[in-house]
């Protein structure tokens, strides 16, 4: 009987087992089921932010001013010298004409296709300030917003975006009006003539411990396509050699791969250089925290105005930077038209280049910079290090080659010191002691061309 009762009690026991079993599978099945079904939704949602946030990145670096319109409004007053003293401003104003001949861009696809047509049949009258008035109106001016007032519809601040420095147009209604070309270099912007003309630069001569005569004598020290970043950093407005400090402006476009993205390697990459551009140059309303500039002996500006850790009650900035990123990375190097290089003498470079010339050393193929720390003292390249110092890490960022045919326009360089690809090719078969030839350095600057 006992053995029958413990039978009993073991069939019993291993029914339990097998039906936990059966039950515990079945919840298995249920969950992998529901692991399948969560990973095409998550597939989805990756896939509908990209697009997203390519779009918003797209409007953020087009049109986002991050509210700083209230310092190039308000504080620098600059709407006024614009505007004009017979529209209510100061001074001349500044006419179409007067902005394209300061870099400023026209975005056509913003023009009704009638102004459009009158533009280029010569039948808008240019040298108007009123006729810039109707550009912001229409939004049309590449990186400057007009904020125009609800009432009269007067113009009572303007504001900057990204794209200010870093687009340009292709001039196909008129030079310096046509489509768009974002992540390019605006090397015909005179941004330093554009800040000066504001009525009030106070707030940039206290900063500096000087006047305002002498903040104007800096800006229009630095000429076409070049911006000094680091001026309210450390006050440093010129070289030791007595020229501007002022350095180029380089391309948005190519990023996408390589860790550092500017001219020298404290300043990281995209992202975090759009938090410090944006807070910091832009002077938009946002978060920007750096403790490595917190040094007295270095940045001097930087410290006695406390700008390294800047926390704006509103903050109109960080929550752009993740979409403002995946746009910025998305920006190709444009291809090079097939005209502007010499093919066959481009396959003899090539093959220099990966060799002999020892370029691909540094500049890796297809990124043609270095993955990794793509960064280098001053002695390893040739040049001093006075830009270099200027920045936290001290050090030069090896620049990504491509696209270099769409921003020869003031030379090469973080300060264009050297004028010509031949000469960027000439130094360094001289320091490196390559022993090039005359004919196998223009076949090397032939395939720069085409890269």
């Amino acid at each position: 009987m006992k053995r029958v009762r413990y039978s009993g009690v073991l069939l019993a026991f291993l029914g339990i087992l097998l039906g936990t079993a059966v039950y515990t599978s079945l919840l298995f099945a249920q969950d992998t089921a529901q692991v399948k079904l969560s990973g095409d939704a998550y597939e989805q949602a990756v896939r509908f932010n990209q697009r997203q946030s390519f779009e918003n990145g797209r409007r953020i670096f087009r049109f986002d001013t991050f509210g700083n319109e209230r310092f190039w409004g308000d504080t620098l007053k600059l709407h006024q010298a614009i505007q004009g003293a017979k529209l209510d401003g100061v001074g001349d104003g500044v006419s179409p004409r007067a902005a394209l001949s300061l870099g400023l861009k026209v975005d056509a696809d913003a023009l009704p296709r009638a102004l459009q047509n009158d533009i280029a049949r010569g039948r808008v009258n240019l040298d108007d300030p009123a006729t810039t008035l109707t550009l912001l109106k229409l939004n049309a001016v590449v990186g400057v917003k007009g904020f125009f007032t609800p009432d009269d519809n007067r113009l009572r601040a303007v504001g900057i975006t990204c794209a200010l420095c870093h687009a340009t147009v292709d001039d196909s209604v008129a030079p310096g009006i046509g489509k768009r070309l974002d992540g390019w270099a605006n090397r015909d912007l005179n941004v330093g003539a554009i800040v000066a003309a504001a009525p009030d630069l106070s707030v940039y001569a206290n900063a500096l411990q000087t006047d305002q005569a002498t903040v104007r004598k800096v800006l229009m020290s630095w000429g076409p396509g070049r911006y000094d970043a680091e001026l309210n950093f450390d006050g440093k407005a010129f070289r030791p050699d007595g020229k501007s400090a002022a350095t180029l402006i380089p391309p948005a476009y190519g990023k996408a791969g390589i860790n550092l993205h500017t001219w020298t390697s404290g300043h990281g990459n995209v992202t975090y250089w759009n938090a410090y551009v944006a807070v910091t140059q832009m002077h938009g309303q946002g978060t920007f925290f750096d403790p490595r500039y917190n040094d007295p002996q270095r940045f001097p500006v930087a410290v006695r105005t406390g700008i390294w850790n800047t926390r704006g009650p509103v903050d109109l900035v960080t929550s752009r930077l993740p979409d403002l990123h995946t746009y910025q990375l998305a920006l190709l190097a444009p291809k090079p038209p097939a005209n502007t290089y010499n093919a066959a003498m481009a396959t003899r470079g090539q093959a220099l280049f990966t060799g002999k010339a020892r370029c691909a050393t540094c500049h890796v193929p297809p990124l043609f910079a270095e993955p990794g720390w793509n960064a280098h003292r001053g002695e390893e390249i040739g040049v001093d290090n006075f830009q270099a110092d200027r920045d936290p890490e001290g050090a030069y960022v090896t620049q990504r080659l491509a696209g270099l045919w769409a921003h020869q326009r003031g030379g090469f360089y973080h300060d264009g010191r050297f004028a010509t690809l031949l000469d960027v090719v000439n130094h360094y078969d001289a320091h490196f002691q390559l022993g090039l030839s005359a004919q196998e350095k223009n076949e090397v600057v032939e395939y720069l061309k085409s890269l």
